[in-house]
C-alpha cells in the first residue's frame, strides 16, 4: 500500500508541516504485476481451422468419373481442371484462383451434373509440388461457399503433371 509520510517542526507555539510524501513503490510494482499477466494471459489471434471429414476404413470408395471434376493445382496461381479420366480427359481448361474464375466453374459444373445425373458434384483436388499452401486453402474455401459437399485431396499423377509443364504453370 502507499505510505503517506509527513514530518513536522514543532517550534514555539505553532506546528507547521514542512513536507508531505508518497511511497509509490508498490503501486508500480502491481501495475508491472498486472501488465505483465494480461500480457501472456491475453490471446492475441485465434488459430482459425477448418473442420473436414476423413473417410472410414482402408480402401477409398470409387469415384463415378462422370459425377467428378479434377482440379490441379499449378504454379503461378493458376490451375488446370478437368473432368472425365485421367487418361483421356474432357474439357482441359485452365483458370485463376479468383471468386469471378474458379468460383464460377464450381458452381456451373455443380448445375451441369445435377441436371444430367441428379447427383452431386465430386471434386478432386490434385495439389502439385509447385503450388502455393493459400491456393489450396482458396480453393478448399471456394468448395464451401459453392456448397460442394464431396471433395478429395489426392495425390497428382504424372500426365497432370506434363499438362502443366505444357501449358507453363508447373
Amino acid at each position: 500500500m502507499a505510505e503517506l509520510t509527513t514530518t513536522t517542526r514543532t517550534g514555539s507555539n505553532r506546528t507547521k508541516k514542512l513536507s508531505t510524501s508518497v511511497d509509490l513503490t508498490a503501486m508500480v510494482d502491481l501495475a508491472f504485476l498486472l501488465i505483465t499477466f494480461f500480457m501472456l494471459t491475453t490471446t492475441l489471434a485465434k488459430p482459425v481451422a477448418m473442420s473436414l471429414s476423413m473417410p472410414v476404413g482402408d480402401e477409398p470408395s470409387p469415384v463415378k468419373l462422370s459425377n467428378a471434376l479434377t482440379l490441379c493445382l499449378g504454379s503461378n496461381n493458376q490451375l488446370m481442371y478437368y473432368t472425365g479420366t485421367n487418361e483421356n480427359p474432357e474439357e482441359l481448361s485452365f483458370t485463376g484462383y479468383d471468386k469471378n474464375e474458379i468460383r464460377l466453374v464450381l458452381m456451373n459444373k455443380a448445375q451441369e451434373i445435377l441436371n444430367q445425373t441428379g447427383k452431386n458434384l465430386m471434386v478432386l483436388i490434385k495439389p502439385s509440388d509447385k503450388s502455393q499452401y493459400q491456393n489450396l486453402v482458396n480453393v478448399l474455401d471456394e468448395l464451401h461457399i459453392t456448397n460442394v459437399p464431396s471433395y478429395a485431396i489426392v495425390d497428382i499423377t504424372s500426365e497432370d503433371i506434363e499438362r502443366l509443364k505444357n501449358k507453363g504453370i508447373y
